[in-house]
């Protein structure tokens, strides 16, 4: 029998993070206290200093900055594909009425 996959918040993610960055505490003993796997918190833990360095990290973005960067990041792309039909559309239109 497997157990269920557990899902955690961007704000545990970060607490966690802290407390080993911040508080000097052990990856163990944050693993142990807060009933977590050691290899999630490790790979929390990458994923932040990934972020600090202004990289895009891997999973769902961890501090405020980088949610808010994705989110940017997206309406950008999102924007860039609309610009782009609307130039074809001119295009085709333009062609139309010659």
């Amino acid at each position: 029998m497997t157990r269920a996959r557990r899902k955690f918040d961007p704000d545990f993610k970060l607490e966690v993070v802290r407390m080993v960055k911040d508080q000097g505490l052990s990856v163990a003993h944050v693993c142990q206290t807060m009933g977590i796997g050691e290899t999630a918190v490790r790979r929390w833990l990458t994923q932040y200093e990934v972020e600090l360095a202004g990289g895009k990290g891997v999973g769902r973005p961890l501090t405020p900055e980088q949610v808010r960067i994705r989110q940017l990041e997206e309406e950008n792309r999102r924007l860039k594909e609309d610009n782009l039909i609307l130039k074809k559309a001119s295009a085709f239109f333009a062609r139309e009425l010659k």
